[in-house]
């Protein structure tokens, strides 16, 4: 990855302790109207992403006892979409992050369906070596301090043929391409400021995005970090996209 890549930095941050503390911090003070904010200004897009992004791994959420932990859950729209697919009286899936205020959402809504929250840090994860079935997470890597870090931390708790899920934003080219970046670069940080009374957050977010490894880079990250079968598959024009691997 290039360095300006190698991870989230939001604005007058200065390393990777200051970038993790001031993410947290955002995703904090957001928490309580991220849910109304994401189905807004995505169209509620962002339900049809989560839906195919657990389809895409229907044959490990049918294994009763598959392992598996959706990190940097936020509110838990992604470990639902998991647990729908998953049989009665399966293993819990444990659902990750590191704002507090994210996850008493989440957990609101998983809890009753067999998500286990779990407060903790994406890059120190409180999961034993060689684990899990399947790892996923839902438009929180971008905010990793360190996305290299992040890689090999997920190969870390992976069991050997575990598979890997990033969804995340893209940035799509052609003329929609630069329809979107208008909207994502100067209305959605207007709008999204307005009604959440948060406006650094959603300037932060287009910032994010063109700060994310593009995906041919991602995917070059992903087999440095030893994984194989790295795929791309963009959703909705290439707004946003599900990376896919394996550790072999």
């Amino acid at each position: 990855m290039t360095a300006q890549a190698r991870g989230a930095q939001p604005a007058g941050t200065t390393g990777e302790q200051d970038a993790a503390a001031a993410v947290q911090e955002m995703f904090d003070s957001i928490a309580p109207r991220y849910d109304l904010l994401n189905h807004i200004l995505s169209g509620s897009v962002d339900r049809l992403w989560w839906w195919r992004t657990a389809r895409r791994f229907r044959h490990i959420m049918s294994q009763p006892q598959a392992r598996i932990a959706d990190v940097c859950c936020g509110t838990g729209d992604m470990t639902l979409a998991l647990l729908r697919r998953r049989p009665t009286q399966a293993v819990p899936v444990l659902a990750i992050d590191f704002s507090h205020q994210m996850l008493l959402r989440g957990a609101a809504k998983f809890a009753k369906h067999g998500g286990i929250a779990v407060e903790a840090d994406a890059l120190h994860l409180p999961i034993a070596h060689n684990v899990l079935h399947l790892l996923t997470t839902a438009f929180g890597f971008r905010n990793l301090a360190n996305y290299e870090a992040g890689l090999r931390e997920f190969y870390r708790v992976l069991a050997p043929g575990g598979e890997l899920g990033i969804l995340d934003f893209s940035e799509p080219g052609g003329v929609l391409g630069k329809l979107y970046a208008f909207y994502f670069r100067h209305v959605l940080p207007r709008l999204g400021g307005l009604l959440s009374g948060a406006s650094g957050a959603y300037t932060y977010l287009p910032t994010s995005v063109g700060r994310f490894p593009a995906p041919p880079e991602m995917l070059t990250a992903l087999e440095h970090a030893g994984f194989r079968d790295a795929r791309w598959t963009p959703y909705t024009f290439g707004i946003a996209g599900l990376y896919s691997a394996r550790k072999p």
